[in-house]
């Protein structure tokens, strides 16, 4: 059996139902699906994520990524997403597995490894989301880590372990420079999680790329430019994928009306919120809720 086989069966193991599973292995999650998904909208962690088996689109803005197993999926910033897996079947389910990023452990990784002056000298890649080539030492250290799950008892002592192994591999490989931007204090990266860190405490509020813009500590045009090539939205965009986001989530799961959803995240207009929604989700609040409870799997954002 392939070490991909190997990861594959561990993760269809521990995924009985379909959708996400969280495991005792810190931040850690695996993911099943047997049929491909409708796009599922969603704010997306700085992560790393790897396929066992299947393939998957992801959205931001204009950019579109896509990735198999041949390929891992890295973002290193907080942005709302549009996410489908496009490859699926009953006998070769999607299979997913995903570890949350640690900036402060990624930052501890550069400077005990050496690897600070190699990564600053690295030419800067270009917005926050990248596939990668998989790794045979890559593959390797994530079916590690899902197997601890046979043993619990031995996460807390190996799964960090684990974990500096994957930090190692990606620093040390062509995504690097990317992942190094989670952990560098004077990066634009960090001035660009700075405004965004605003705009998700402040999404109901109105809108200010003045204020924004002084909270990154960066001129607004500056913050305009940079946050795009980031995060493939416009600061303004950002803020509306986030409101809307909210919003869905109050409906479904609060059972607001869509009115008061739509006042709740900040939109003073019914219509505009309406249209806005539709838009974004592809139906009115009402129509995409009730679609979104006769298929609850549709909710659920995979890694």
């Amino acid at each position: 059996m392939s070490t991909r086989e190997a990861l594959a069966a561990l993760i269809e193991r521990y995924t009985p139902e379909e959708g996400p599973v969280d495991t005792c292995c810190p931040r850690v999650n695996l993911y099943r699906l047997s049929q491909p998904s409708e796009p599922n909208h969603g704010l997306h962690d700085p992560s790393f994520c790897v396929l066992a088996q299947g393939r998957k689109r992801v959205t931001v803005g204009d950019a579109i990524h896509e990735y198999d197993e041949r390929n891992f999926f890295l973002s290193s910033i907080d942005v709302p997403v549009t996410g489908q897996v496009v490859e699926a079947s009953p006998d070769k389910p999607y299979l997913s597995f995903r570890i949350v990023l640690d900036a402060k452990l990624i930052s501890e990784m550069i400077m005990e490894c050496g690897l600070a002056a190699r990564l600053d000298a690295a030419a800067p890649l270009v917005g926050g989301m990248s596939a990668g080539a998989m790794t045979p030492q890559l593959l390797d250290a994530v079916c590690r880590m899902v197997a601890l799950l046979d043993t619990p008892e031995d996460v807390a002592v190996m799964a960090p372990l684990i974990e500096r192994e994957i930090l190692y591999r990606l620093l040390t490989g062509p995504q690097g420079p990317r992942l190094a931007q989670i952990a560098r204090r004077d990066s634009r990266l960090r001035q660009i999680n700075r405004a965004i860190g605003w705009i998700k405490r402040n999404f109901d509020q109105p809108f200010s790329i003045d204020v924004v813009a002084d909270e990154a500590r960066m001129s607004p045009s500056a913050l305009h430019q940079h946050f795009k090539a980031v995060t493939s939205l416009s600061p303004l965009q950002y803020q509306k994928q986030i409101r809307l986001q909210e919003a869905r989530r109050l409906i479904l799961v609060q059972r607001l009306d869509a009115a008061t959803a739509g006042h709740t995240v900040g939109y003073d207009s019914p219509s505009q919120f309406s249209r806005e929604y539709a838009r974004l989700f592809g139906a009115p609040p009402l129509r995409d809720v009730a679609r979104l409870r006769e298929q609850p799997e549709m909710a659920a954002a995979g890694a």
